[in-house]
């Protein structure tokens, strides 16, 4: 490992070696810390406000961010969760030797722990004079290049990391110099917990259905293939947990929902990973109508609750997520962005003539679901800035949907936008179990075994339809996407914690 470090890292393995030669362990099994550095800050103003006399004292704990050392004096920042505290270390308090070890043996990125009373520097900031301290953990590499900021009108040089590539492969140097990217996950984790709490206060059941799966489905993806070695079995990476959370309805649970991972083997984009999290909601006596309106209310909920605001920009726009949402009918949008009215075209070979006419790239042997998904994810799509509800769709992109009464060609399906990005998926539900096992066997015919809009014949869920399913709506949403949106992140991989990137060589 030696061989492997550079010489500023070959310099604090040094001083680890010098620490343990004074009986120093710069890893201790123990640490206290009696506060966080904003306890402490707040607890000194109420002292303060009080006009106590008695000296608050406390035991602080965190990364070292600043040093600053004038002679008999030091300044230094730590910084721990809940944000940064100054430390105050004089010969007069700790001694010269201790201050002396500290100049000499700590670095910037260690993690120390301090005990001392708090106060206020003549410049105002509230500090710690450190009577006693020791480290806890030695930083052996450097965390990444460092600049100066102006803090409380004091220079104090700190490290960032700005470049995207590295930020994303070495996450926890991103975490540990980037506020800001810290927050965005406090964010998202605010942001789940809404939406968690929004539905448990409707009534719906938390569940977890199988990762694992025998037969895949519950939406157009490709998925993730594994074995299990004892049982010799092939199985699938879930890319959905529609077909598990429709069977409860069966068994009677009439609202349930699940927070969890879907698993898509598909490219990656600004808005697309193959490992998401997915939101799933099914309720019992419901259609996509009411969904619909569901859906407004539970994403203003989570944004009144998490960033205070119904207002939020994405990529330069703002955009108002005040209900009702604009609604547009999804053949219409598809004739104002593009010309063609996909129901004067039945058939795939219809279809792609009408887009050569018109000059649009297409894959002229792709199926009549594929060109229409075309259409809407190139002219569509990034026309839908404010939020908008897109619904009634073609049966033949949509097979486990309900079909419009008297329109057997349409089914009850909508999908939400805003920021040109889909956000949601919704349907009222097909519970016919015969006419899902005709679209099951429609789709096989009309799809590859190896297309992405394959969906296998799932008996079990046949056989549970049979015993009776309520007629219900279904929901999923991209939890990253939503958080991508309410951040104003620009790519998915700013909101996801480790996203999957290309081996380095390649």
């Amino acid at each position: 490992m030696n061989s492997e470090l550079n010489s500023l890292e070959q310099t604090r393995l040094e001083k680890i070696e010098r620490l343990r030669a004074q009986g120093i362990e710069p890893y201790p099994t123990r640490a206290e810390r009696s506060h966080t550095s904003q306890e402490a800050i707040r607890l000194f103003e109420a002292a303060e406000a009080a006009a106590q006399t008695e000296p608050v004292k406390v035991t602080l704990a965190g990364r070292l961010r600043a040093l600053r050392p004038m002679g008999k004096i030091t300044f230094a920042h730590i910084e721990d969760g809940s944000g940064r505290v100054q430390l105050f270390l004089r010969a007069n308090d700790v001694g010269q030797e201790a201050l002396d070890l500290f100049g000499r043996e700590f670095d910037l990125g260690d993690f120390i722990q301090a005990r001392g009373e708090m106060f206020r520097t003549r410049t105002g900031e509230i500090t710690l004079r450190v009577e006693t301290f020791q480290i806890l953990a030695k930083a052996i590499t450097p965390l990444p290049a460092a600049k100066d900021e102006l803090v409380d009108g004091q220079v104090v040089r700190h490290a960032t990391l700005a470049d995207p590539e590295t930020r994303y492969r070495q996450r926890y140097a991103d975490l540990a110099v980037n506020p800001e990217v810290r927050q965005i996950f406090y964010t998202r984790a605010a942001i789940v917990s809404a939406l968690r709490r929004f539905l448990d206060e409707r009534g719906f059941l938390e569940v977890e259905t199988p990762i694992l799966q025998p037969i895949y489905g519950g939406a157009a993806a490709r998925p993730f293939t594994t074995h299990h070695n004892q049982l010799k079995q092939d199985l699938f990476l879930r890319i959905s947990f529609e077909l598990y959370l429709k069977r409860l309805l069966v068994g009677g649970l009439e609202r349930v929902y699940e927070i969890g991972r879907d698993f898509r083997n598909e490219g990656i984009s600004f808005k697309h990973n193959p490992e998401f999290t997915q939101l799933e909601f099914y309720m019992a006596y419901a259609d996509y109508q009411q969904v619909m309106a569901l859906t407004e209310e539970m994403i203003v909920y989570a944004a009144d609750q998490v960033i205070g605001s119904r207002k939020i920009h994405f990529r330069g726009n703002e955009i108002d997520l005040t209900p009702p949402w604009r609604r547009v009918d999804l053949r219409q949008g598809l004739i104002e962005t593009t010309g063609i009215d996909i129901n004067e075209h039945p058939s795939a070979e219809s279809l792609s003539a009408a887009m050569r006419q018109r000059d649009l790239p297409h894959n002229p042997n792709a199926a009549r679901g594929k060109l229409i998904d075309g259409l809407l994810g190139d002219y569509l799509e990034p026309t839908l800035i404010q939020p908008t509800f897109l619904y009634d769709y073609p049966r033949d992109i949509s097979p486990l949907a309900k079909s419009k009464p008297g329109d057997p060609s349409t089914v009850e399906r909508f999908e939400g936008f805003m920021g040109g990005v889909e956000l949601c998926n919704a349907f009222t539900e097909l519970n016919d179990p015969l006419d899902q096992e005709q679209r099951f066997l429609e789709m096989g015919r009309e799809y590859q075994v190896d297309d992405d809009l394959h969906n296998p014949m799932d008996e079990d869920y046949l056989r549970a339809m049979r015993y009776g399913m309520p007629p219900n709506g279904g929901f999923g949403m991209g939890v990253d996407r939503l958080v991508m949106l309410l951040t104003n992140s620009q790519n998915l991989r700013e909101v996801i914690l480790f996203p999957h990137l290309r081996n380095k060589e390649e």
